[in-house]
């Protein structure tokens, strides 16, 4: 395994190509951003944690918004492409933290199993986008997801092709609603979720872990944290690991 060292956050760019998986994150969550918890009542997605910028809490891709568009199915046979084009512009609110397999476990050295290294993994269902957003084709695929009980909703193609593109947050269906905007502030510290964040020191997060001195790569360094720090991120990855897995 590759020292700790030697593992460094994904520099991205502004628009490009990953893929999209999807979890169940409850409204009125605060994920590890430290988001309002109002911001679930809007799209919202977890982004991988080398690209998302910090392996707890808060980093860089915080508050950010994005358009994503579906492209294509990826797991099923043969590729499903839809007919008609759908997007959702979200905002980065929780980290899908790094794996050894799955599809947030793209790093510098190697991308995702769709040759990516994003992955948006979107808040869904959700009260703000509608049930049928993933769309199938129920002759050659099986049931729609639509018309299964909400319980099954994860009956789907499960992981997408998509492209991105990063776009101001006044695209955002929460844009209008100030309680959606901003950062838990009794977190104090422990959050940060900028309204708009341009890519400037002032208006963009900086890393949790490399304010911390934590390790980006926590997989294969064995790092413990010993230092008495707020419980939020603990709390908050260990939802999103449970929330991670598939």
């Amino acid at each position: 395994m590759l020292p700790w060292s030697n593992f460094k956050w994904i520099d991205y760019s502004s628009d490009g190509y990953a893929t999209m998986t999807h979890y169940s994150l409850p409204e009125n969550f605060i994920a590890a951003c430290g988001c309002t918890s109002t911001s679930t009542n809007y799209p919202t997605a977890a982004m991988n944690q080398m690209a998302y910028g910090s392996s707890t809490s808060y980093g860089p891709a915080c508050g950010q918004c994005f358009n994503l568009t579906l492209l294509n199915s990826f797991l099923s046979n043969p590729p499903f492409y839809p007919n008609v084009t759908k997007s959702v512009v979200i905002k980065v609110t929780d980290l899908c933290p790094l794996s050894h397999s799955g599809w947030c476990n793209a790093t510098t050295h190697g991308p995702n199993a769709g040759s990516h290294y994003l992955n948006f993994d979107l808040a869904w269902p959700s009260s703000s986008i509608p049930n049928d957003f993933f769309p199938s084709n129920e002759p050659l695929y099986g049931k729609h997801p639509r018309s299964l009980p909400h319980a099954q909703l994860i009956r789907d193609f499960g992981v997408w092709n998509i492209s991105y593109q990063s776009v101001s947050c006044t695209n955002w269906k929460g844009w209008n609603n100030a309680a959606a905007l901003g950062s838990v502030v009794n977190l104090g510290y422990s959050a940060c979720c900028p309204n708009n964040p341009a890519g400037s020191t002032n208006d963009t997060c900086p890393s949790y872990s490399d304010d911390s001195g934590i390790p980006p790569d926590t997989q294969t360094s064995g790092f413990a944290i010993s230092s008495p720090i707020s419980l939020l991120p603990i709390v908050t990855l260990a939802v999103s690991l449970l929330s991670h897995v598939l």
